[in-house]
């Protein structure tokens, strides 16, 4: 209730909080004259006909919020130093307490007309498809809910950043641009991804090694019109029982190699968006109640946005995820599990319409309406009762957001 009420005060009081620090000497020389604080809030309503997605959606939720709060410093031209707090709620997935979204600094090394080489260190976005670097914020998503068979909220954070160090470098050429970044470090590993990975809370802890891998390599035109990506991350998780009774799984661990091929091109009213995800991943050392297996999971979405004005947009999204991409119809996957979850758990076919208005420079307006086949995309945080998830469902949210 308190997280709320602050949201709601935010809200009515975004006037008086729009900073910038100009706190130098008066002749633009001083050393906080490039300070920035800037700010963001959202908040959501979300029916549903069955099942629960983001809170308790089928009576209607109002637990998809947000309230963030970053920082910027660029002390020499070289460097920059930049972090985000953000209080995100987010049904039982997220409860509002803040966190630290990224913190690094960045220095770049070299920068010519022909080429730039950087680093960055610290907590980092993870430069991981066409929106994982922009998620963070209600404004830079291509909607209110990211395509979600590639951009996986049930574990929002494990994809967001990464604690480690990142090489980045660009070459232009008269063709376009060619970007490469390699990323080494810790993924960030919280609850939700015992959920989405073992379908449970167990007794114990998971934890993130510290040799995780993260790319991406994009090209793009001159003014950006077409972009050609391709990005992925390498990792394992470890589950540490941490218990002196049995335990009920072994000290197991998974290993994930999630990859992304993007292409999105942008004209001057419309932009179409594709990209195809794989995640292969391979589940070793839990126990009898959890055996040795290795699948690979799939999404894939088609999005068209079409600009009608300066201030307002339409939007279409089709997507399909599959849980095994060798198993598209979920009946091996409820064998394997005794028929306690039904097959449509497998799948996810998604239909999306989406209108953004944007009021003014501060505010925006989104509705969006989602027709859903299939449970793939649930969390079961949310959904523990599994033959309970209905397979055909309907989705409409409406948003209001804004930023200084």
């Amino acid at each position: 209730m308190l997280y709320r009420a602050l949201l709601i005060g935010v809200l009515i009081n975004w006037p008086f909080l729009s900073v910038r620090a100009d706190a130098g000497d008066g002749d633009g020389t001083g050393y906080w004259d490039n300070l920035q604080i800037h700010g963001f809030a959202s908040l959501a309503g979300i029916k549903t006909s069955d099942n629960r997605f983001f809170g308790d959606s089928p009576h209607t939720s109002f637990d998809f919020s947000e309230l963030g709060l970053n920082v910027s410093l660029r002390p020499a031209p070289t460097l920059l130093i930049s972090a985000q707090l953000l209080a995100r709620r987010a049904g039982e997935m997220y409860d509002g307490e803040p966190a630290l979204d990224y913190a690094l600094l960045d220095y770049c090394a070299a920068a010519t007309p022909d080429y730039r080489l950087g680093l960055r260190v610290g907590r980092i976005k993870n430069p991981l498809g066409l929106y994982n670097e922009t998620r963070d914020v209600p404004f830079t998503r291509p909607g209110i809910f990211m395509p979600q068979v590639v951009y996986f909220d049930q574990v929002r954070n494990l994809l967001l950043s990464s604690d480690g160090l990142v090489l980045y470098g660009d070459a232009y050429t008269g063709l376009g641009s060619l970007s490469l970044s390699v990323l080494h470090g810790r993924a960030v590993v919280d609850e939700n991804v015992e959920w989405a990975y073992l379908n449970g809370d167990f007794p114990g802890d998971v934890e993130s090694r510290s040799d995780s891998w993260i790319w991406s390599l994009w090209f793009a035109t001159a003014g950006d019109r077409l972009r050609l990506g391709f990005s992925g991350a390498s990792l394992s998780v470890d589950f540490d029982p941490r218990t002196s009774a049995p335990p009920i799984l072994g000290a197991g661990s998974f290993d994930i190699l999630y990859w992304i091929a993007s292409i999105q091109y942008d004209a001057e009213d419309w932009t179409l968006s594709a990209e195809l995800m794989r995640e292969p991943i391979d589940w070793h050392d839990f126990g009898a109640l959890y055996p040795d297996r290795r699948l690979t999971a799939e999404g894939y979405y088609l999005q068209a946005a079409y600009r009608v004005s300066p201030g307002i947009e339409l939007m279409m999204r089709y997507e399909e995820g599959f849980a095994d991409r060798a198993d598209r119809s979920g009946k091996a996957m409820s064998r394997v599990g005794g028929g306690q979850g039904p097959a449509h758990m497998g799948y996810s076919k998604i239909w999306t319409a989406g209108l953004r208005w944007d009021l003014d420079r501060h505010w925006m307006l989104r509705l969006e309406y989602q027709r859903h086949s299939g449970t793939f995309t649930l969390s079961s945080r949310e959904n523990p009762y599994l033959p309970g998830q209905v397979k055909d469902w309907n989705l409409v949210a409406a948003q209001i957001a804004f930023r200084f």
